[in-house]
């Protein structure tokens, strides 16, 4: 048993602060297990709902009280007091652009010499861009991250392919990149729910994620938009909030797709989302980029055939033909993908099965457990 830090972002930090059980906390429930003590230096909160401090008897939330801006320079006198405290063998660090993790993450390396790892979830624009922010991260993430990543550890990944080949490109050494998947599924909770006879599902499509650009939920909207002239009874439910919800119920609206499309917001627990995506009969991920995404692994745990872009974890697992769809970032080809789908019975029930066998290597414990052995394995290597 070690003491762990890990630096995290703000949308963990979110969750957590306000006492949300997400992916992060569910993760934590089971991770706390593998270490003394875990202490998680997040960016400030703004609006907090509440103040969870600590969780499971030895995991410990710092929330900086200053702007992102000196979100390093806090980081940095926490780490210390806190180091000064705990000894830590171990930091982790979350990073991505605009880098403030990595910058105090180096900066705490000079004076206190703990192995870090950076851990790079995915790769903003990569390996489309969805705006032109993210085309700019791509870039500079690209020009800063063989420097960013010289003193760390390791680099971890969370897919084979795709962020390994950029990182390698950007000038990391492959022999410091390090994959350890951080897809956690609950098979419990995920899994297959029959039908009664007789019955059929609520929805024709699923989409699971934040209403985000990069997540390419309009271009499946549109494609509702396309299949409503062949099928009035098309129906999408899509589970999530954030800042296209306004300009997506207005396209709904004004495309007379209001009995085509549901929004559900956030649901409240993992069993309501599993319940969700048991309603329907295909999943749909449109993403431009990601690490993963795990809603899609949720989503086949519960039997439903995918249709995906190339991205992230779905370029290692995903099969054309054999156990899902690729499809490109346009809505008519998007179209004709869950056409094809919705209308061919056994193709569905060929890749709900493929789906179901492949999902078991993310089960929850075992991925977990991986993950903690994993960091202690770099950990016992020792400081540089």
């Amino acid at each position: 048993m070690t003491r762990l830090l890990m630096i995290t972002g703000l949308g963990s930090a979110k969750s957590l602060a306000t006492g949300q059980r997400g992916a992060f906390h569910n993760m934590l429930e089971e991770f706390s297990q593998y270490w003394d003590r875990v202490d998680i230096i997040c960016p400030r909160v703004e609006s907090r709902e509440s103040r969870v401090e600590s969780l499971f008897g030895n995991v410990y939330l710092h929330i900086s009280p200053w702007p992102l801006v000196l979100h390093p320079f806090w980081f940095l006198k926490k780490a210390l007091e806190l180091h000064k405290v705990q000894k830590f063998d171990l930091i982790t660090v979350h990073e991505f652009p605009p880098f403030y993790n990595g910058i105090g993450a180096r900066l705490l390396w000079n004076m206190i010499k703990v192995p870090y790892i950076l851990e790079i979830m995915h790769v903003p624009g990569y390996p489309k861009a969805a705006s032109l922010k993210e085309a700019f991260y791509k870039d500079l993430m690209r020009l800063f991250i063989r420097h960013d990543a010289v003193k760390s550890k390791a680099v971890r990944v969370i897919n084979q392919n795709e962020t390994p080949k950029f990182l390698i490109r950007a000038g990391i050494p492959s022999e410091k990149i390090k994959y350890i998947p951080a897809f956690y599924i609950d098979l419990d909770i995920f899994k297959k729910v029959d039908l009664r006879p007789g019955e059929d599902k609520k929805y024709d499509l699923v989409f699971a994620a934040r209403l985000e650009k990069n997540k390419g939920i309009l271009n499946l909207v549109k494609a509702v938009k396309v299949l409503k002239a062949e099928d009035p009874t098309i129906k999408l439910l899509i589970i999530g909030n954030g800042l296209l919800k306004p300009s997506l119920t207005r396209y709904v609206i004004n495309n007379d797709l209001e009995n085509n499309v549901d929004f559900s917001g956030w649901l409240e627990g993992p069993r309501d989302v599993a319940a969700a995506y048991n309603s329907a009969k295909v999943m749909v991920n449109p993403s431009f980029n990601e690490g993963g995404p795990r809603v899609v692994l949720e989503a086949m745990a519960c039997g439903l055939p995918v249709i995906t872009t190339k991205v992230g974890l779905m370029i290692d697992i995903i099969r054309d033909g054999e156990n899902g769809l690729f499809v490109g970032w346009d809505p008519k080809d998007i179209a004709t993908k869950i056409r094809l789908l919705l209308r061919d019975h056994n193709l569905r029930a060929k890749f709900s099965n493929e789906g179901l066998m492949l999902v078991k290597r993310f089960e929850r414990k075992s991925a977990i457990k991986n993950y903690a052995d994993s960091l202690k394995s770099v950990w016992t290597l020792g400081p540089k």
